[in-house]
């Protein structure tokens, strides 16, 4: 499973190109053992049409479960992805709303930080980029949270303690979302589906071998929808490869919004200590 993330991760092209030409191949494998079947034993083989109809639809009925397992984890990360934008936004309000030097520093934090969490979601599938976004997100959260803590201390009025929870609510946000990304398909879930589908065009193969009907363009047609199908699931379920990937544009609109929101007059800033 490493050697086909590998390649996923290089080019999907290549492994939509290497998943079709093994499914070809196992249903030529599989017409060759029908053809040599047929000549040594005759007949068509009416209990093999039983089996391989079977085949198909488990693996018909793989495929939907796999398609709403991959479904179920792209909302997921689309789902993390604006609860943390909000809750970004809605701590910078609330900061603005308390107003003060402290207030400020942790409104001019929290825009960096959404700036580093549109970074993680846009992150390709590289350790180093996405070790480097975890990181600088760890020292920012750090960094606010010494101002929230200070300032609570300095007030501790329901203002600032709401301050207080936004915030936390921000950090579990950026844990979810991280957690989100992690959880993708299951590398035994995907080698299943694959294993099925190129037994099922072996069996096919087989099927038609023993009548000695190759059908290649209509098998071609039905591996290339097949292997189409399998590549739409693969990209949903995956969080970094591929062209179904979650967009960062609702952090941008929150980076966009600090800009324009309305400024309350604050008092002279002091140096913090």
């Amino acid at each position: 499973m490493q050697f086909l993330a590998a390649i996923a991760t290089w080019s999907m092209p290549a492994f939509a190109a290497l998943l079709l030409l093994v499914q070809i191949l196992a249903r030529e494998v599989g017409y060759w053992f029908g053809r040599r079947t047929a000549r040594k034993q005759g007949g068509e083989g009416e209990g093999v049409n039983v089996m391989v109809g079977a085949m198909l639809g488990l693996l018909a009925f793989v495929l939907a479960l796999t398609l709403s397992f991959a479904n179920a984890r792209f909302g997921e990360r689309r789902a993390g992805t604006l609860a943390e934008a909000n809750a970004i936004g809605t701590a910078w309000l609330r900061a603005e709303a308390v107003g003060g030097p402290r207030a400020s520093e942790i409104m001019h934090l929290l825009e960096g930080y959404a700036r580093v969490r549109a970074e993680f979601v846009r992150a390709p599938l590289d350790p180093d980029i996405i070790g480097a976004a975890d990181r600088q997100t760890g020292e920012l959260q750090q960094k606010i949270w010494e101002q929230i803590s200070a300032l609570v201390r300095e007030r501790a009025d329901p203002v600032t303690v709401s301050l207080m929870s936004a915030v936390n609510d921000t950090f579990d946000a950026s844990t979810a979302q991280r957690f989100a990304y992690a959880f993708t398909l299951p590398g035994r879930l995907v080698g299943l589906l694959i294993g099925l589908a190129l037994l099922s065009m072996a069996a096919l193969g087989f099927q038609l071998g023993l009548r000695d009907n190759p059908l290649r363009v209509l098998g071609a047609v039905l591996t290339v929808m097949w292997t189409v199908i399998i590549l739409s699931i693969l990209d949903l379920g995956a969080s970094r490869i591929g062209a179904l990937r979650t967009s960062a544009a609702v952090y941008e609109w929150t980076i966009d919004s600090f800009q324009t929101a309305p400024k309350l007059p604050s008092p002279p800033r002091t140096p913090l200590p």
